[in-house]
């Protein structure tokens, strides 16, 4: 089975599916958003939306009521294919732990949802995620999906890393490797063994190709669409990975090990 282990709602729905059928996409795991660059029709609309997006990355914009949306849509759009979709649910920045637990059980275990995230923290934010972690431990250990690009340096990712140690019972999937700091990333998860790494966004083939050498068991297909498609990044993973067998794992056979699918 071949599964796209991170996409977000794209508009219209179809497009969606459109995009799944020409890459061969069994299911796809989808996550809220509520920026939609492939709704635009110029430069002018294109960059408007990605405005939104670098203020949600900032923790400047995604207030309460507009998560809650998101989810339902989400929901919504996952009744309507459920053997297309899996779910992983939002989840508002820096709650307590009591928080955390009440959202968990309300929004991601009540909506059937798989997984956690994206979580978009901020540089110097890290340790505000602690909550979660504990949180997570004990609601039954859901994967948590991290954004590990831009605003994040090395030092950020460090510390996540560090998070990840301390509960070890958590899988972390570390979304876009790293961003430019993919190559300390790799080198520094190789004893964390509850780490996954997420192969989206990547700005070079090199660096996929090193992931999935390394950690063939760990590495996950993604497309971040609509940021990318499905059918290009499964393309590029089939043109570095000559064992078949180690590129259907990356293709869907870790992440549905993962998820107990």
């Amino acid at each position: 089975m071949i599964i796209d282990s991170h996409a977000h709602v794209m508009l219209p729905p179809e497009k969606q599916l459109q995009w799944m059928n020409e890459a061969g996409v069994d299911r796809t795991v989808l996550f809220t958003s509520s920026v939609h660059p492939e709704t635009a029709k110029d430069i002018e609309g294109f960059a408007g939306e990605l405005s939104k997006l670098y203020d949600i990355l900032q923790g400047k914009q995604n207030l309460l009521q507009q998560r809650i949306q998101s989810i339902e849509e989400l929901s919504g759009i996952i009744k309507e294919n459920p053997q297309k979709y899996i779910g992983f649910g939002s989840i508002p920045f820096g709650l307590s732990y009591q928080e955390n637990l009440t959202w968990i059980t309300k929004y991601i275990l009540g909506n059937g949802f798989k997984g956690i995230g994206e979580m978009t923290p901020g540089t110097g934010e890290i340790g505000k995620m602690e909550a979660l972690f504990q949180a997570v431990q004990d609601s039954g250990n859901l994967p948590l999906w991290v954004h590990t690009f831009f605003p994040l340096d090395f030092t950020d990712i460090k510390e996540l890393l560090q998070l990840s140690r301390k509960y070890p019972s958590v899988p972390l999937i570390l979304g876009h490797m790293g961003g430019i700091h993919w190559l300390n990333t790799l080198k520094a998860i190789r004893d964390i063994p509850n780490i996954y790494v997420d192969l989206s966004a990547t700005f070079t083939t090199v660096a996929p190709t090193f992931a999935i050498r390394e950690y063939p068991d760990r590495t996950l297909f993604s497309s971040d669409a609509p940021y990318a498609s499905p059918l290009a990044v499964r393309t590029v993973l089939e043109q570095i990975v000559d064992d078949k067998k180690i590129l259907q794992m990356v293709l869907g056979g870790n992440i549905a090990r993962l998820l107990k699918l």
